[in-house]
Parts: C-alpha cells; sequence; structure tokens
C-alpha cells in the first residue's frame, strides 16, 4: 500500500463519520436513536417495539421503571402502592430535599423504586422496578419501606415478589438509615420465604454497592439482563485492594454468571416469557389468578 493510499483512506473515514452525523442533524429530535454501543441508528419507535434493544448488537438501553412495567406485566393489571410516601432530610444534608423534588418532577415517581399489584400473563404477582434516573436509582429509607411494604403484601396475598434492581447503592444523604434498609428488606424477603412463597430477582445495569449486597442478591433466582454492570465496591477500589489487574469482564453479568453468582441471564424480548414460566412452575396448589 502506498503511503498516499493511507492519507485516501483517512480520509474516507473522517467524510464517512461527517455523514453519518449530518444524517442524524437530519431528522428531527427523537425520531433517531444511536446505539452507543455499535453505533447503529435506529428509528425511535422500532427500538422501542423491540424494547429497547439493539437489533444488532444486543445493547440493552436503559428503561423506566413504568416501561418495564408496560413490557413485563399484563396491560392494565398494574396497581402501584405507597405512591404517598415521600422522602424527608433526617440528616439536614445541604440540597437533599430540592434534589429529590426535581427527580420527582423529571420522572413522575415518588421515589426510585415503583411497587405494586399486578398480572403476569394472568397469575397475580407483587413487583418492585428501581429506576434509576432517580436519584440514580440509590436506596434511601423510602425506597427501603416500599420494598419492604411490597414484599410483605406479596406474603399476606400469598403470590410471588418479583424485583427489577437498578441501583448505585445506598443513599449517601441518608447516611446509617439508608444502610439499615439492607437488612430490612432481607428480614421481610426471609418470612415471605418461610410462607413458601416464592421471590426472583432479576438485576439490570446497573446493580451495585448496598443493593447487591443485600435483596438483589438473595432470590430463589437470581436472574440479570445482558451486560449488566453488577458489584459491590468498585473496580479501582478492588484493584488497589487486591493488588492485581482484573478481567476485563470483571463485575459483568456473564462474569457472574460463570462464577455461580447468578442463575441465569435472560434478553429483555424473552425475559416476560420466561420469568412466567418460572412463577407457573413454582405457583402451588395450581395457578392464582387476578
Amino acid at each position: 500500500m502506498a503511503i498516499r493510499d493511507l492519507f485516501t483512506i483517512s480520509r474516507k473515514k473522517n467524510t464517512d463519520n461527517i455523514t453519518r452525523k449530518e444524517d442524524e442533524k437530519s431528522f428531527p429530535e427523537g425520531i433517531v436513536t444511536k446505539c452507543p454501543k455499535c453505533k447503529t441508528i435506529h428509528v425511535t419507535k422500532e427500538l422501542e417495539k423491540n424494547l429497547k434493544v439493539c437489533a444488532k448488537c444486543q445493547h440493552h438501553f436503559t428503561l423506566t421503571a413504568n416501561e418495564r412495567i408496560a413490557c413485563f406485566l399484563d396491560e392494565g393489571s398494574f396497581v402501584s402502592m405507597d405512591d404517598h410516601l415521600q422522602t424527608t432530610n433526617p440528616l439536614n444534608f445541604p440540597a437533599y430535599v430540592e434534589k429529590v423534588e426535581a427527580d420527582i418532577k423529571k420522572t413522575g415517581l415518588n421515589e426510585a423504586v415503583l411497587t405494586g399489584v399486578g398480572a403476569l400473563k394472568g397469575m397475580q404477582v407483587v413487583v418492585a422496578v428501581m429506576d434509576s434516573h432517580f436519584r440514580m436509582g440509590s436506596m434511601g429509607s423510602v425506597v427501603g419501606e416500599k420494598i419492604t411494604r411490597a414484599v410483605e403484601k406479596a406474603t399476606e396475598l400469598k403470590v410471588p415478589f418479583i424485583i427489577y434492581t437498578a441501583s448505585g447503592g445506598a443513599r449517601m444523604q441518608e447516611g446509617v438509615l439508608s444502610l439499615m434498609q439492607m437488612a430490612k428488606t432481607s428480614v421481610a424477603l426471609k418470612r415471605h420465604s418461610e410462607e413458601g412463597q416464592l421471590y426472583i430477582s432479576i438485576l439490570t445495569h446497573p446493580t451495585t454497592g448496598g443493593v447487591s449486597a443485600s435483596f438483589a442478591s438473595i432470590g430463589d433466582y437470581n436472574i440479570a439482563e445482558p451486560q449488566s454492570l453488577i458489584g459491590f465496591a468498585g473496580r479501582r477500589v478492588i484493584e488497589q485492594t487486591v493488588r492485581e489487574k482484573l478481567p476485563d469482564d470483571f463485575q459483568t453479568a456473564e462474569f457472574l454468571l460463570d462464577h455461580g453468582q447468578l442463575d441465569a441471564i435472560f434478553n429483555r424480548t424473552e425475559m416476560r416469557d420466561k420469568i412466567a414460566t418460572i412463577v407457573k412452575l413454582h405457583v402451588q396448589g395450581g395457578v392464582s389468578h387476578v
């Protein structure tokens, strides 16, 4: 290859990049969406029909709590719980209340988790769905309280409890009060288990910190979406502690599955069908219908 050919190739790549950017700008905002992994440009409506999973590389885009409810439960079956609970500022952390109020307006949620009763292919279940758009899904007192109440509701109804986790961990603005939620939720799940009821934990990107170290990891089934970041401490902290270079896929769902910390990885497009099958197999004395 001649030296001049290298410059020709370089110019062609730059031209392609400029053309791609111009193509994106030629569409009104929101009409198309670029995959952050493979850079494929999708028509947004088509991407949404595929549950926001890239058809080319299978990258799973982030979903809101309401979007997950819509693609997981039977249409019109979901009834939310405890929407009246509101976060206070027990430690008088500067600007904390203002940030929470801003996220309430942005997401339409009262906190970083949406809980309620619904139906999964006709079977009654109680669900909790964490939303990373609200304070990065961090777990404060209200998040812990809502999840605990949802578990207790599932125990009362004698139906399975299913949670979608997405969290940066315990919420620092509430200090030890947020850490207490790890124990509170786990105790409620223990009681649920003692009543012979099913608990399914579905870990999504990201599930970290105190959430991964408590209720997210103690399901009867621990399922994850592909390539989800799942772990406790950050990669850099661990490397500095053990003084070793960690594998590139460390703290991914695939790494955890290989090392026995997950039971399965399901693509989002098949999650509803496969979870419904698990629920149907485990409901004792027949299927509980709403």
